[in-house]
């Protein structure tokens, strides 16, 4: 059975990477499952390393298929989720390919 959890939060920190930070699911042992995501514990936090041959779209995508098919959990942008140093144009594209968490 799939879960759901709201997207707190979207951030991309000094160093590029973009974190997903999630309302109450963890997931400290993502790293596991050997797709890239990794979980920060500071942060409450889905994060991606910094883009190279990935886009911040594939990669925001790529969480949000990665938490659903290995942790049975589907996450939801809300009229809450904030967003942190993310420029306009992505921030769009994020709702644009999400439409029905809005």
């Amino acid at each position: 059975m799939i879960q759901t959890d709201n997207i707190k939060s979207i951030e991309i920190d000094r160093e590029g990477k973009l974190h997903v930070v999630t309302d109450m699911t963890t997931y400290p042992m993502i790293y596991r499952t050997a797709t890239e995501v990794h979980w920060d514990v500071d942060k409450h936090s889905l994060y991606s390393p910094k883009p190279r041959e990935w886009s911040y779209i594939k990669w925001y995508s790529h969480i949000l298929d990665v938490c659903k098919t290995e942790c049975s959990c589907k996450l939801l942008l809300t009229t809450e989720t904030t967003w942190v140093n993310v420029p306009e144009e992505l921030k769009n594209e994020i709702i644009e390919i999400t439409p029905e968490n809005r």
